[in-house]
């Protein structure tokens, strides 16, 4: 693919994930633990990476951590944005290379889901110098399950729409 395409290309998909966080940050979801979301901008993490791999999923990644941040985030926000996602792109990595015959997108999805909030409750231990928060796990775990399902399903509508569409 020409380098502008693909810097285009990578610019809208950057665009569509930040749009979609900051939507979802209006979005009240009505979760008994604290934090949880559904975490629409995945759909664009997930399908960046099964259509041009790891780098550029990374890269869509941190610079749509970086602007929600500079949007309105917070300190806080980045921290648990950027060790969530680092820690969840890098499982559905593993799981995609690893487990490529036996582990469908939406698997991929969930694993990257559960792994987000991994990141998020080391990063709440971290500060508040409590390991205990782990409590909320198996709550954020159930929650992981359901959104990882939905944005795998989504994902993958969104792959095969642009695969027909190439």
């Amino acid at each position: 693919m020409k380098d502008t395409k693909k810097l285009v290309l990578m610019g809208l998909f950057v665009s569509m994930a930040l749009v979609l966080h900051l939507v979802e940050r209006m979005i009240p979801v009505p979760f008994i633990a604290p934090g949880a979301k559904l975490g629409l901008s995945n759909i664009i993490t997930l399908t960046v990476l099964m259509i041009f791999g790891f780098k550029d999923a990374f890269i869509v990644l941190i610079t749509r951590v970086i602007l929600a941040s500079i949007f309105g985030g917070g300190v806080s926000s980045f921290l648990y944005s950027i060790v969530g996602g680092i820690l969840s792109i890098l499982i559905m990595e593993l799981i995609k290379v690893v487990g490529r015959e036996n582990v469908s997108l939406i698997g991929i999805s969930v694993a990257g889901a559960v792994f987000h909030n991994v990141g998020q409750l080391l990063v709440a231990a971290f500060i508040i110098k409590n390991i205990n928060i782990f409590i909320y796990f198996p709550i954020l775990f159930l929650a992981a399950v359901g959104t990882g399902i939905f944005i795998g399903l989504t994902s993958k509508c969104l792959l095969n729409y642009l695969t027909l569409s190439s």
